[in-house]
């Protein structure tokens, strides 16, 4: 005796692939499926729909190919509203809660279907009656009483779709790795990428490592926030203490930036460093007492960009400036994340990722790194939309700026 569910694509489903997915996830399951109606789109803007019958053998795998199914895109086809079951204690929710995708989600209440605000990854879903609303938490934020969404019924996901012929400024940016070398073609692209954001009011996060400074593409990058193309930035203590250092002593980690020599006692340069941001009291006060006057950081509180720096067990110091605490770091940093269209993600690894799991998928990414794990784990975690470069920083950050600023 077999089992049965009816589920329905809409959308772009043959170009993006969605449809050609959802078939295979079927069939590897060991599953059944029958379409019903197929409605293929006349041309290129057109969207098609599919209804189909899934089948199989017994009611777990029919969930686990449900499951599936929905995680690219599919729909019940008679959506009941969906279950809310009420946080027994503080962080704690109920058995089954709905772990979400960064893909734009809506939930059905009271018959209506409520999109669900502040997508990212793994989080719980969170109804409020009044009004209604429906918004992401993450586990550590869940109170007692909150109403989660449990099961995937009544829950629909709308993974980003690319239409046939569609091109535009983000055309590019179409997910994979490219190992190449910086082309003038594609930094172009990316340069009109950051343009246009910014032409249409919207907000571009910068994601820094250390290599950014180490390279000599630390006054690239300080330029793009000083000629307002960056609006935050998100980097780690040893990304600032750098950045510092250079516009101190003209060194990173001791090395001259710019000749590559490592001058008499410059492998100390970062600690003085610290110790005299310490002592001015933070970053700001260290600029305004002029004791840097060029770099990232200068830039950033010369032009009231702001900032989060998020602390490891490896940092020295820190700077006061440095968030010691990892969840209030983390919220910080979903703030930001929350608030951009467009992130550059610059030669880190921890950073690129701990950034990319805080956004939602419908924000565009490009992460450069001559470390192709840092590309590839990015993609592997869930932000298909990013858009990775396999290439020198140093190489790779000046072309950029040079093309934004002198366009």
């Amino acid at each position: 005796m077999t089992v049965a569910q009816t589920v329905e694509l809409e959308g772009h489903i043959i170009d993006s692939g969605m449809m050609q997915r959802c078939f295979g996830v079927v069939m590897d399951l060991g599953g059944n499926f029958d379409v019903e109606v197929f409605e293929v789109g006349k041309h290129k803007d057109a969207e098609s729909y599919c209804r189909m019958t899934v089948q199989a053998d017994d009611e777990e795998r029919l969930r686990e190919i449900l499951h599936e199914l929905h995680q690219n895109g599919a729909h019940l086809s008679d959506p009941p509203n969906a279950t809310l079951k009420p946080a027994p204690a503080d962080r704690v929710v109920p058995d089954g809660f709905y772990s979400t995708t960064n893909h734009p989600t809506q939930v059905r209440y009271d018959g209506e279907w409520l999109p669900v605000e502040n997508m990212e990854m793994d989080c719980a879903v969170v109804v409020e009656p009044d009004g209604p609303r429906a918004y992401t938490k993450v586990l550590n934020a869940i109170e007692e009483g909150d109403l989660v969404v449990s099961d995937e019924a009544g829950v629909r996901v709308d993974p980003p779709e690319r239409p046939r012929g569609s091109g535009g400024p983000f055309g590019f940016m179409q997910g994979g790795v490219s190992a190449e070398r910086p082309s003038e073609s594609l930094i172009r692209e990316i340069a009109e990428a950051v343009a246009e954001t910014k032409a249409e009011g919207g907000s571009v996060l910068a994601v820094a490592g250390p290599a950014v400074v180490h390279s000599g593409a630390g006054d690239a990058l300080a330029r793009l926030v000083g000629e307002g193309y960056v609006d935050m930035l998100s980097a780690g203590n040893g990304f600032a203490v750098h950045d510092l250092e250079s516009g101190r002593y003209g060194t990173s980690l001791g090395m001259d930036v710019e000749t590559r020599e490592n001058p008499r006692k410059g492998h100390k340069h970062h600690i003085y460093t610290i110790s005299e941001v310490v002592r001015a009291g933070g970053i700001r006060e260290a600029v305004e007492e002029g004791l840097v006057d060029e770099g990232v950081m200068y830039e950033c509180i010369q032009n009231d960009v702001p900032y989060v720096l998020a602390g490891s067990i490896r940092d020295d110091g820190p700077l006061p400036d440095t968030i010691t605490d990892a969840v209030e770091a983390q919220n910080a940093i979903r703030e930001q994340a929350h608030e951009a269209d467009l992130v550059l993600m610059l030669a880190t690894l921890l950073h690129s990722v701990a950034v990319g799991n805080c956004l939602p998928s419908t924000t565009r990414v490009v992460c450069v790194d001559i470390n192709p794990a840092t590309v590839t784990q990015l993609l592997d975690r869930g932000s298909a939309q990013a858009i990775g470069m396999v290439t020198d920083i140093g190489t790779f950050l000046p072309a950029l700026a040079e093309t934004i600023l002198d366009e």
